[in-house]
């Protein structure tokens, strides 16, 4: 049965940082990829970050240069090293798991389905940026 765990959320105030963490179990495929999703208070679900099996990364225009996506050498866990962090960062963030392909969504606003084409979602870490 294939789990993902997400967590590392929390309080910080503007201009600190957080980790998020996913932790993967129950699959086999080596082939798949992992994305960060939020939603914010009355607002639509947004993919924020992507990252392949094969080690390929995307981020949103929002995030560029703030925050940084990665996994361990055995592609179990996914990070998400967020920095100068803004209250519009406020929002639940939820990894989820798309298997047997390397290729990411499209980010941002996804519209219509906010399934992203993801198999698998975490239950989600609530961040708040807030002083």
């Amino acid at each position: 049965q294939v789990q993902l765990v997400d967590s590392g959320g929390g309080l910080v105030q503007p201009g600190g940082s957080l980790r998020l963490s996913c932790a993967a179990s129950g699959f086999t495929l080596n082939v798949y990829a992992i994305g960060w999703f939020r939603q914010a208070p009355g607002k639509e679900r947004e993919g924020v970050s992507c990252i392949s099996s094969g080690g390929s990364t995307y981020y949103v225009d929002s995030v560029k240069g703030r925050f940084t996506i990665s996994k361990d050498n055995a592609g179990n866990t996914v990070y998400l090293q967020m920095n100068s962090l803004k209250p519009e960062d406020t929002a639940v963030y939820y990894c989820a798991l798309r298997l047997g392909t390397t290729r990411c969504p499209s980010l941002g606003y996804a519209g219509d389905d906010s399934s992203y084409g993801m198999d698998y979602w975490g239950k989600g870490a609530l961040v708040t940026v807030s002083s």
